[in-house]
């Protein structure tokens, strides 16, 4: 398995490489910047600030192995300007390795983190989820970005079916917040594991997606799962990803999806899982 590039990214490429750019201060420790190409309508966007806390391992050179598991935990508010990560190895396992991480802004801690790293070994496979049978991303028009966050400039994104209910052309309630999409960096981007973890948070709030009403809303803890080790990501390229994600659940003023990833051929690539508060 091919080692990650653990160069640090430079604020002169592709604006995701530009927005996870991080400085090493000591071991451990990394010093960014908050992207304002990356804005949501209030902070950063979730999926740029995953992809930070993932970066900061990536570059750590006591790292083992790929992404296998990234958990993000929202607590507060993270401000424009720069920020603190510190990352720890918590237990290294002869195939596997755990990590805790935290973005401070001087005393505040806003998120909290934990990662698993590994090495894959080969063994028996197979996938049982199946992947949506739905047209080409040609077939697709690409979505009007105007009035959205800032972030959503960033991807190129064509909703297949479950837009958002009240930028529809009959907006109203949904009976279902299913939303299958084909997305990509844009400009696109070789897909890496901390594009990858960006990726995961593209999808809007499944609340916006069944009731017709603009409300406050703020992921409170995201957890993605990668399926695929870097020689896999490497294959896919920049090509686009076919996204799928679904409510479960939305009760007491918080409610949670599961997405999926997946490669044009058909390949898993994360599976993603968040809980969110939203106010009704």
């Amino acid at each position: 398995m091919p080692a990650l590039d653990n160069t640090p990214a430079t604020a002169t490429g592709h604006p995701l490489d530009a927005a996870i750019a991080l400085a090493p201060i000591a071991e451990g420790k990394y010093r960014g910047h908050v992207a304002p190409s990356y804005a949501n309508f209030i902070g950063p966007f979730g999926g740029i600030l995953a992809a930070k806390l993932l970066q900061a391992v990536c570059l750590d050179d006591r790292r083992l192995g790929d992404p296998l598991a990234l958990t993000v935990n929202f607590g507060g508010p993270v401000a424009d300007g720069p920020f603190d990560i510190h990352c720890q190895p918590t237990r290294t396992n002869r195939s596997s390795q755990h990590w805790v991480m935290e973005l401070r802004q001087g005393e505040d801690i806003p998120l909290t983190a934990s990662a698993v790293f590994a090495e894959r070994r080969d063994s028996w496979a197979d996938t049982e989820l199946q992947m949506p049978e739905v047209g080409g991303y040609a077939d697709c028009t690409p979505l009007d970005t105007g009035g959205l966050p800032t972030w959503v400039k960033n991807y190129d994104m064509r909703i297949v079916s479950g837009g958002m209910s009240f930028l529809g052309p009959e907006p109203g309630p949904q009976d279902n917040s299913e939303s299958i999409l084909w997305v990509r960096d844009k400009p696109p981007r070789p897909l890496d594991f901390p594009g990858l973890a960006a990726l995961s948070d593209v999808f809007f709030p499944r609340v916006f997606v069944r009731r017709p009403d603009f409300v406050p809303v703020g992921t409170v803890s995201l957890t993605t799962y990668f399926h695929a080790d870097g020689e896999e990501l490497a294959r896919h390229g920049h090509d686009f990803l076919l996204a799928r994600a679904r409510g479960n659940r939305f009760h007491g003023g918080f409610f949670d999806h599961s997405g999926e990833l997946w490669s044009e051929h058909g390949h898993l690539l994360a599976t993603t899982h968040q809980v969110v508060y939203f106010k009704h």
